[in-house]
This record gives C-alpha cells, sequence and structure tokens, in this order.
C-alpha cells in the first residue's frame, strides 16, 4: 500500500513538475502575459481565444499581435468588451498599437500608466466610454502618430504636453466635454502651437473657452483640417490663421467670436470648406474672391456690417453650397450665381436682396434648393428649365406677380424635396428577419450586419437624394473593406443641427450569417484608423459602430452555473460515509491514475519539444530546399528589403484565404488582401499548382524584384515558398486601378492636372524599369488596369516580374515572351514576333490616349489610336478637333495645360514603327516640360495636389482626405523602399 501511495506521490510530483516546465517556455514575455491575464480579468465578452489559454502570442489571441516573445499590437475594435482600462496597460512596454475604439461599455478613467508605452504610435479609443481628464502622460509617447479619443466623456484642459508629440499627424479629441483654453507653448512647457507636422486639429464640439491664441498658427504648420465649431471660443479670428496655406476645411462655427474676419484669409487658395456661422463677427463681410477652391460657404448668423453684393457671387465657379442667412446684403443677385456647374444649394434668406431675380437659361443641373425667404425680390423672371424648390416666400413679388404660385406657399415647398437615398432590397421582396438581423442586399438573406453611425464632418455636397453619389460610397466599402459586392446597405443620409451628414450603413458577411472575429477587427481598424478613405466628396469622417453581436457569447456567471452543475453532477456529496478501506482504494486509484497521466504527459511533452525543434530548423532554414547540393548549403536568396514569409502567417493574415479578401484574379492565380501582424495591409499574389515556377526560377524572380525600388513602381514586401505554396506579397495600393477611376467605378474624379500627374509617375516607373533597373525589365502588360493608385493618387506600376526580364547579351533588350493584351499590343509584335522597351511605349502611349478619352483601346469595334488619329485637326488649338471623344470631366476644365503637346507625345508613341518611338526617358522629359511651362513643381507625382497647383476645374474636387500618415511602426534594421513603409533590410524567417 505504501508502494502504491509513493508511486501516486511521485507521478504527482512529475505532472506538476511538466506542467510547470511547460509554462515556463510559453512564448509570450511574461510581464506582458501578466498584464493581458490582468485585463482578461477586469474585462467581460472578451474573445473566446482569449480563455483558451494563458499564453496570448503562443495561442494567437484573437487581436492580439506579438513580435518574437513581445505583445505590439493589440487591436480589439467593436468586440463589445465591458469594463475599465486599468493601469496593467502599462506594463506592455513594446505596444505599438492599441485600438480598443466602439466598446460602447469600456470606461472610466484613462490611467496614466498609458504614458509608459512608449513605442506606441497608434492609439485608439474613440467611441468608448472614457471619462476624467486626459492623463498629462500621454506627451510621454513620443512615437505617437496616431492619437484618436473622439466621442468619450473626457473632461477638464487639453494637456500641454501633447504638444511634444513631435511625429503627430492625427489629433481628434472632439465630442467630449473638454473646458478651458487652447494650450500655447512657455518657456517651461510645450503647446499645440509645436505640432508642426499635425495634419488634423478636431477639437469641435467640446466646451473650450478663451480666445484662439494668435501664437497657435504658422506657415511652418501642416494643417489641413482645422474643426473647432461647437465650443465657446470668445474673441477674434487670429490673422496667423490666414498664414497656414495647407489649409483644406475650417469650421469656426457655433462659437462666441467677434471682431472683423482677417483679410488675409483670403490667401487660403486650398479652403474647400469655410464655415463661420452663428458667431458675433461684425465688420464687412469677408472678401472670398482668392479662394478659388471654394466649395462650401456659410456665413450666416453673424453682425457683418450692410453691403452690396459681393463680387465673388459671381467668380467661385467650384461652389457647391453658398448659404448666408443674415447677412445684410443688399443689391441685386448676380445671374451667374446660378450657372455653376456643380452649385446645388443657394440659401440667402433674410437679407435685403431687391429688384428682379433672375436664374437664368443655364442653371445649373444640380441645383437643388434655391432659398430667398425674407427679402425684397420684387419681381421674378420665370424659366422653364428650373422645376426644383424655389422658396421666395416674404417677398413683395410674393404680393403681386407670384400670389398664386408654389413659391410663395411654404406648405407645398417640402412636396419638391425627393426623399433620401437608401439601398434598394425591392429585388428580395418581403422578407422577414429576427431580430438584430436584416436582410443582405446583395443574398436578400437574413444576417448579423456590421453596423453603425457615420458622420462626416464636411461633405462637398448638400444633396442626400444623389444616388450616383451614394452608390460610389457603397462601392468604396466593398472594394476598400474586401467586402462582397452589392454587401453594403445605406439608409437615412441627414444633416444635423451640427452641418454634418450622418448615414446608417450596414456591411454584411458574404457567407452565412456572421462575420468572423478576425473580420470584425479588420474592419473595425480600417474604420477607427482612417485607413478606409471614401470617396472625396464626402470629406472627413468618423464612425462610431455597434458592437458586434457575436454567435455563442456566454456570459461569465453562466459559464460558473454550468461549471458548477457539473462538478456537482460528476462529485455528488458523499454525506460523510467512509472508511479506511474505501480512502486506501480511492488514493491507490488516484496515484495509479496520476502516474499513468504523468507518463502520458511526459511522452506528449517528448513528441511537442521534437515537432518544435525541426519546425524551428525549417524556420532557420526555409531556403534549403533551393539549395546546390555542392555549394551554397543554405540556398537563401539575395534579397534588398523583401522578407520571408511563412505559409500559415500569409493563410492567419488572409482568414484563411478567405474569398472576402479575394481582390483579384488571373493566370498565375488570385490575389487576396491581408493583414500583417505589423498592422501592414499587403496584397497576397498567390500561385495556382498549374502556374508555378520552378524553386531556382522562383528564387531568381524574388531577389530581382527586391531589387526593383521605385516610388512609381509597387514594391515587394516579401515572398512565401512554404509547404509548397509559391507567394508573393505586394503592398497594398487603396484607391484601385487608373482604369477603374476613369470609368467612375472607383469614385474618385481625376481632372486634367491629375492625368497629367498620372501620366509622369507612371512614366518615371517604367523609364526606371528600361533604364535603372539592373538587369533591365521590358513590362509587356502596360495597361490602365496595371497602373494603381495609391492614398495620395500617385501612379505605381504594377505586374512587372521574372517573365519580362531582358537578357543582357541581346542589344536590344528584346523579349519573345508575350502576355500583352489586346488594344495595348505593339503592332510590330505581329511581323517580328518580338517586344522590346519601344514596346512599352507604345502601350504607354495607348495609356496616354486613355487618359484623355477614358475610354478602353477597342470599345465597340472601334480602336482608340485609329478614332484619335483620324479626328485630329492641328488647327484646333484648344481641343485638337478631339472635342467629341474627350472625357466630358477634362471638357470642363478651365485650362488644359498642355494638352496640345500631350497629344502629339502620345501619338509619338504610338507610331507603327519602333524607331519612330520615344524612349520612356525621353516620354519622362517631356511631361516634365509639359508640367514645367505653367510653373509646376515636378518633384512631385502625387496627383491628390493637382488644384494646389492649378486652378480648380469646374465640377471637380481635390481629394481632401486621402493623406496618409506616416507610418511608424517599424523600427530596427530598415530603410525606406518604394512604398514608403519601412521593411526588414534582410530576410528574417519568423
Amino acid at each position: 500500500m505504501a508502494f502504491c501511495f509513493d508511486v501516486a506521490v511521485k507521478g504527482l510530483l512529475l505532472l506538476l513538475c511538466l506542467k510547470g516546465f511547460q509554462v515556463s517556455h510559453g512564448t509570450t514575455d511574461p510581464q506582458d502575459a501578466a498584464a493581458l491575464l490582468s485585463l482578461r480579468s477586469q474585462w467581460t465578452n472578451t474573445p473566446p481565444s482569449w480563455s483558451k489559454s494563458d499564453d496570448p502570442c503562443d495561442t494567437n489571441w484573437d487581436g492580439v499581435f506579438c513580435n518574437d516573445s513581445r505583445v505590439t499590437f493589440v487591436r480589439l475594435s467593436t468586440m463589445g468588451i465591458r469594463g475599465t482600462l486599468s493601469g496593467d496597460i502599462g506594463q506592455l512596454t513594446e505596444l505599438r498599437s492599441l485600438d480598443l475604439s466602439f466598446n460602447n461599455e469600456l470606461g472610466g478613467p484613462l490611467s496614466p500608466n498609458i504614458g509608459n508605452l512608449k513605442q506606441l504610435s497608434t492609439l485608439i479609443l474613440a467611441g468608448c466610454d472614457f471619462s476624467g481628464e486626459i492623463p498629462s502622460e500621454l506627451g510621454n509617447l513620443q512615437q505617437l502618430s496616431f492619437l484618436a479619443l473622439n466621442s468619450n466623456k473626457f473632461s477638464g484642459k487639453i494637456p500641454a504636453s501633447l504638444g511634444s508629440l513631435s511625429n503627430l499627424y492625427w489629433l481628434d479629441l472632439a465630442d467630449n466635454q473638454l473646458s478651458g483654453p487652447l494650450p500655447i507653448s512657455t518657456h517651461k512647457a510645450p503647446g499645440l502651437d509645436q505640432l508642426l507636422h499635425t495634419k488634423h486639429f478636431h477639437f469641435n464640439k467640446n466646451k473650450l473657452s478663451g480666445n484662439i491664441p494668435d501664437k497657435l498658427f504658422s506657415p511652418s504648420m501642416s494643417l489641413i483640417h482645422l474643426l473647432f465649431d461647437g465650443n465657446q471660443f470668445t474673441g477674434e479670428i487670429p490673422v496667423s490663421l490666414g498664414l497656414v496655406q495647407t489649409l483644406a476645411v475650417m469650421r469656426l462655427d457655433k462659437n462666441y467670436l467677434s471682431g472683423s474676419v482677417p483679410e488675409n484669409i483670403n490667401n487660403l487658395t486650398q479652403l474647400t470648406e469655410f464655415n463661420l456661422a452663428n458667431n458675433k463677427l461684425g465688420g464687412p463681410l469677408p472678401d472670398l474672391s482668392g479662394m478659388t477652391a471654394l466649395n462650401y460657404v456659410d456665413l450666416s448668423n453673424n453682425s457683418f456690417d450692410p453691403s452690396e453684393t459681393p463680387a465673388w457671387f459671381s467668380e467661385l465657379s467650384s461652389l457647391t453650397v453658398l448659404v448666408i442667412e443674415s447677412g445684410g446684403i443688399h443689391g441685386k443677385v448676380p445671374e451667374k450665381l446660378f450657372s455653376f456647374p456643380q452649385l446645388e444649394q443657394v440659401i440667402l434668406d433674410i437679407n435685403q436682396f431687391n429688384g428682379t431675380l433672375t436664374m437664368g437659361d443655364t442653371i445649373s443641373e444640380q441645383l437643388q434648393i434655391v432659398n430667398f425667404r425674407d427679402n425684397l425680390l420684387s419681381s421674378f423672371t420665370v424659366t422653364s428649365k428650373y422645376n426644383k424648390s424655389l422658396i421666395l416666400i416674404d417677398n413683395p413679388v410674393c404680393d403681386t406677380q407670384l400670389s398664386n404660385t408654389v413659391y410663395c406657399r411654404p406648405q407645398q415647398q417640402q412636396q419638391k424635396l425627393s426623399v433620401p437615398y437608401s439601398t434598394s432590397i425591392t429585388h428580395c421582396g418581403k422578407i422577414s428577419c429576427q431580430m438584430g438581423q436584416s436582410l443582405s442586399p446583395q443574398s436578400c438573406n437574413c444576417a448579423y450586419p456590421y453596423q453603425g453611425l457615420m458622420v462626416f464632418r464636411a461633405p462637398l455636397f448638400r444633396d442626400v437624394t444623389n444616388a450616383t453619389l451614394f452608390q460610389s460610397l457603397e462601392s468604396s466599402f466593398w472594394m476598400k473593406l474586401g467586402l462582397t459586392p452589392g454587401s453594403v446597405f445605406l439608409q437615412n443620409p441627414m444633416f444635423n443641427s451640427d452641418s454634418y451628414m450622418e448615414l446608417q450603413v450596414k456591411l454584411f458577411p458574404s457567407d452565412g450569417m456572421y462575420f468572423s472575429r478576425s473580420e470584425v477587427l479588420r474592419i473595425g481598424f480600417d474604420l477607427s484608423n482612417q485607413t478606409y478613405k471614401p470617396p472625396s466628396l464626402f470629406g472627413p469622417y468618423y464612425f462610431i459602430a455597434t458592437p458586434y453581436p457575436f454567435p455563442g457569447n456566454i456570459s461569465i456567471v453562466h459559464l460558473a452555473e454550468l461549471t458548477r452543475k457539473t462538478n456537482t453532477k460528476y462529485y455528488p456529496d458523499q454525506g460523510g460515509k467512509s472508511s479506511m478501506s474505501t480512502g486506501v482504494i480511492i488514493a491507490i486509484a488516484a496515484g495509479c491514475a496520476l502516474l499513468f497521466v504523468g507518463l502520458v504527459g511526459a511522452g506528449i511533452y517528448a513528441l511537442l519539444q521534437k515537432k518544435r525543434a525541426r519546425k524551428a530548423m525549417e524556420i532557420s532554414r526555409p531556403f534549403s530546399s533551393w539549395a546546390n547540393s555542392n555549394k551554397d548549403s543554405e540556398g537563401a536568396p539575395q534579397l534588398k528589403g523583401a522578407r520571408w514569409f511563412s505559409y500559415d502567417e500569409l493563410k492567419k493574415s488572409t482568414n484563411e484565404f478567405s474569398q472576402v479578401n479575394e481582390v483579384g484574379s488571373g493566370g498565375y492565380g488570385k490575389v487576396y488582401r491581408g493583414m500583417l501582424s505589423t498592422g501592414q495591409l499587403v496584397a497576397i499574389k498567390r500561385a495556382q499548382h498549374g502556374s508555378m515556377q520552378g524553386g531556382l526560377e522562383f528564387k531568381t524572380e524574388i531577389e530581382l524584384l527586391s531589387r526593383v525600388h521605385h516610388k512609381n513602381l509597387v514594391g515587394l514586401v516579401g515572398f512565401c515558398f512554404d509547404q509548397g505554396e509559391q507567394m508573393l506579397v505586394y503592398e497594398f495600393i487603396s484607391n484601385g486601378t487608373l482604369r477603374d477611376s476613369l470609368t467612375g467605378k472607383s469614385g474618385i474624379q481625376l481632372d486634367w492636372k491629375r492625368r497629367l500627374r498620372i501620366a509622369l509617375g507612371s512614366a518615371r516607373g517604367l523609364s526606371y524599369l528600361h533604364e535603372l533597373a539592373n538587369p533591365p525589365i521590358i513590362h509587356r502588360d502596360v495597361k490602365s488596369s496595371n497602373i494603381l493608385l495609391d492614398d495620395n493618387l500617385t501612379a505605381k506600376v504594377a505586374d512587372f516580374g521574372l517573365s519580362r526580364l531582358v537578357s543582357d547579351g541581346e542589344k536590344g533588350h528584346v523579349s519573345t515572351q508575350v502576355k500583352g493584351t489586346l488594344g495595348y499590343l505593339d503592332p510590330e509584335y505581329y511581323m517580328s514576333q518580338q517586344l522590346t522597351e519601344k514596346s512599352d511605349v507604345y502601350s504607354f502611349g495607348v495609356v496616354m490616349l486613355e487618359l484623355i478619352t477614358a475610354r478602353q483601346p477597342i470599345e465597340k469595334g472601334t480602336y482608340i489610336v485609329r478614332e484619335v488619329k483620324m479626328s485630329m485637326k492641328k488647327n484646333d488649338e484648344e481641343f485638337y478637333g478631339l472635342k467629341k471623344i474627350l472625357d466630358p470631366l477634362i471638357l470642363s476644365t478651365v485650362n488644359l495645360t498642355g494638352f496640345g503637346r500631350f497629344i502629339e507625345l502620345a501619338m509619338r508613341c504610338v507610331e507603327e514603327s519602333a524607331a519612330d518611338r520615344p524612349t520612356m526617358g525621353e516620354v519622362v522629359k517631356e511631361i516634365e516640360a509639359i508640367l514645367q511651362n505653367d510653373g509646376l513643381n515636378t518633384n512631385s507625382t502625387s496627383a491628390s495636389s493637382s488644384a494646389t497647383d492649378f486652378g480648380n476645374p469646374k465640377g471637380t474636387f481635390r481629394h481632401l482626405y486621402n493623406d496618409s500618415f506616416p507610418r511608424k511602426e517599424l523600427k530596427g534594421s530598415a530603410f525606406d523602399y518604394s512604398g514608403g513603409l519601412a521593411l526588414s533590410a534582410k530576410p528574417e524567417p519568423k
């Protein structure tokens, strides 16, 4: 008996030792593990994966990403987490990104310990329930570039320490209860005036007070969005504000500002939205004639001096909305105002406009509302071309000429207003869904959508009935968030009392009734981190999501009750009945069982260790299958800026290569959108088995691609050669292809100047391949769908690789392998069966013709090159005889700078004889000359800046909100490659 008992004890000790040994070898740093375990104990409704293990990095807790053993990213957006954020968060000292947004039951004070996260570059707590003061310790986070604390209950003052965040790009403190003055630097403390690189000051909807300090602004600042509306600011508008030339949106409405508007405000030529409504401003009505980019103006309800109709009413042809209620304006309304092509609303009620209101015969087709209520208009020239809402109530004309017309009947005005847009589901018929479910417009099935309220702070339109605009928003959602086409439902767009446009959004899963947790985390981060960019007309936004109703969530109380019942079932109360023999039997049985478990555990542990050792060997030598048997035992490719990825890593980043993440396909295979553990978005090109290369050929290709670094070429991030897979990992380009933009599919409108910059950028990329790549590369498939546009609308040439490699021994750089596309293919190929660099030039010339016509190379049996040649008339200095086939978007441009030279260059590129075509280097120089002749900077090929260089074209808008912020999440041995993101300088097997 003693022997068995001894065996039992030893077995128990063995089991405990094995268990302890296993814990000590967990993959998560002990400090990080302790911090997350503590948070787990304080939170409810955490992801189920958090309860499966105490080792976050080893078992892939949802929303937790690790680098080696350290936790670097925690992203739990929209998880429905409840509780507080304790000081334990400060133990995650290697954390670079923390996103807890849209958990509206996560709140309480924000711990000062968050200031310990010295590596943090992204902090997003938007749409939670945090309260109390913003800790001054945030000023310790010197790496911070993105700070979003909006839509909480923070109170007290803005800490002056935020002024020390020199890398800050985005600062959003809107929709809180903050009070007091704006902090300005002194010799003892920092201030907001030191944030020279910050582009977004979102302080709206708080209780901030005092003067707006003149010291806050300077010419060195990079601000594009200044949102101070809905506060309690007093005093005058600082003169220094007129020095910030980068400003695009300025909202100072709903404050108590007084004094005159500074004259130098008129120098803000990039400003598109200017809102000073509902203040106490006086002096003359401001002169806005220099603000040639203005779309939206609201100067209502101030105390301006009485004035004549300003001249700029007839000059700002880019206007979409003009609102001046109670402005003290008198005189006649200029007829030209109503002809501006994108004008939607004119609201000039409670003024003293007099005489005859004449709207003319060239009224904007977009005009929806004209409101001149309570003026002194005595007559009206009727036009049959305008049948939308016209309000003339309380004017003398309503007592005479128009007394019995709809224009003077308030009860009938609303009848002319259309119903706000809503995604159609009429094709689904009448289907009822359970509570919490909604009907997917794509599948007509009931499902649980990812939903919330999207709030646009400065949209460049006011027509909530415009189906074209909202359908472009729908398509941008599913294109940029990796959803199935048609899986977006929009409803009830409306402008609230703050002049923000609110919109209900529902995003549906492509398969089944639920999104996976990884999909919800990805969508939530894209929306909270502003990775998702809507079409430019919608402007800046924020999104407040509803916590997602995941299936199978069991409350802690319910789980405890189940545990108690289970224990009672299998270990019932013995009622005190026992005997020595029974106890001995139990002891023996337990001892033997423990011994058996211990032995089994030891065996399993040994197997695991062997498996881990084998895995470690594979990871340390991932290229052994490429090695030559006689030399180069490791076989590692010589890379410059690309890294190796395991199959499992890419599988996780793409939600197991789900159809939702699929963004394209071709002869090579499929392309997937993925998010790496660093948070970087990538495009993963996965070869299908029939198109795979040999190992050494694939090795040669990635060595080649890793050496190609240019800002106008899509950059290689890495590759996978693992478990029989071949994958190339590229930077993810968010705005789709040039073809998508030319057809309107992407929702991006390209004016003439943007098209010139896109042509220059893509030409530079091809010139690099031909002249500077080593060895030179012929692309062989240049076309508009292989030119991608990034967040800044910078052109990036895609889809070049080994199959286009130029032989060093061939003088003409000839490639006999063809992959060209009909309509772009060099006509000489049909005779020589060879492609050269001049073949790329020919294809690029076709792309240039696409840029001016927006047509496909072959459309309805018509070849674009032949059509342009037949239509050209050089004696037509403005349009070269091509007016009938030009894209209407550029026809409305005021000045088609260099149009003739551009056409002539395109026609030289598409000469039938290759000898008559220029080189790509010569093409670059010619396009640069076109831009330089108009005094433009050719060092930038970002098309998002076109309106900063030229007068705005009619009917188009700058892409204000698609400026990318600097990503500083990857440190160490890194360098900048063509995509602008930091990458490892050597292969780093994970």
